[in-house]
């Protein structure tokens, strides 16, 4: 049986530890929030994954740093990590509790709006439903890959995400629906622009095409995605080197649609990229590798 490490408490620290703590014990994996609810960005021996991270990983679990590093990996059941000297200073500046849904076998359906909230209401099974600022959480047993914008106001987070604590919500939690899924698998093709977007072209291609399946890119695009999105530090640079690193592989047998290319670009604006500078660093990549 383990026992947590005693932690000063003070009135930044105590209250979300304690709701971290109670989580745990009940099997939740939590990490702590800053400001904008994003996680804590990683230490210097882990940025850019310099230690090797946990690129393959979807269930939550940090590296052998002592911090709370790798975003949605930090998350953590074990209350002797939670009330560490070294995440003590990190509860002192967070902003709130999140969760790795994955991590805890459900998935959270993120409804970001009213028409959001009604289309859940009228398309999707009755479920567990936790209020949020602009909407509603709809949580269900069972995990899928995690995707941002299946639809207008809706985005899904399971395996390799995170989602804010809100409390407990209301009714039984119901399995996971096929409805959801199909929303998942068809993400690709049907993500939501970003107002504002700019418009870039897929490669024209030209060389021999190496993929035997579209499984292939399929697996090379997700990882991209999953690469940005867990980034905590040094966002440019990760969103042009992700670039580069699909162009180099996809960029000139012509395989590369443009559909593609979105998928891309909104995972870098939800970082918080601008569309101005996803083109730019598309454009560079571009050069670079002289397609």
């Amino acid at each position: 049986m383990t026992h947590a490490l005693p932690i000063r408490r003070d009135a930044r620290t105590g209250h979300h530890l304690d709701v971290a703590l109670r989580l745990a014990s009940g099997g939740l994996p939590v990490l702590p929030l800053r400001a904008g609810k994003v996680p804590v960005g990683n230490c210097r021996d882990c940025a850019d994954n310099a230690c090797g991270g946990r690129p393959n990983m979807k269930t939550p679990g940090p590296c052998a740093c002592p911090r709370p590093c790798h975003a949605w990996a930090a998350a953590t059941t074990n209350p002797n990590i939670l009330a560490s000297p070294a995440w003590g200073r990190v509860w002192r500046q967070a902003e709130a509790v999140a969760y790795c849904p994955g991590g805890a076998g459900v998935t959270v359906v993120d409804l970001d709006n009213a028409a959001a909230v009604a289309w859940a209401r009228k398309t999707l099974p009755p479920t567990r439903t936790v209020a949020t600022t602009r909407g509603e959480h709809w949580i269900y047993r069972g995990t899928v890959r995690s995707v941002n914008h299946v639809r207008d106001g809706v985005d899904i987070k399971s395996l390799m995400a995170y989602a804010r604590w809100l409390g407990r919500g209301i009714g039984a939690t119901a399995l996971l629906p096929s409805s959801v899924l199909a929303l998942v698998e068809k993400a690709p093709a049907t993500a939501r622009p970003v107002p504002g977007a700019v418009t870039v072209l897929a490669p024209a291609g030209g060389g021999a095409c190496r993929h035997r399946t579209p499984a292939y890119l399929e697996r090379g695009i997700t990882m991209a995605e999953q690469r940005i999105a867990d980034a905590t530090s040094a966002i440019h640079n990760t969103v042009y080197a992700t670039f580069l690193a699909v162009l180099s592989t996809h960029g000139r047998c012509g395989c590369l649609a443009e559909a593609h290319i979105a998928r891309l670009f909104t995972a870098a604006q939800a970082k918080g990229e601008s569309p101005r500078h996803c083109a730019e660093a598309w454009s560079n990549a571009l050069t670079a590798l002289g397609i």
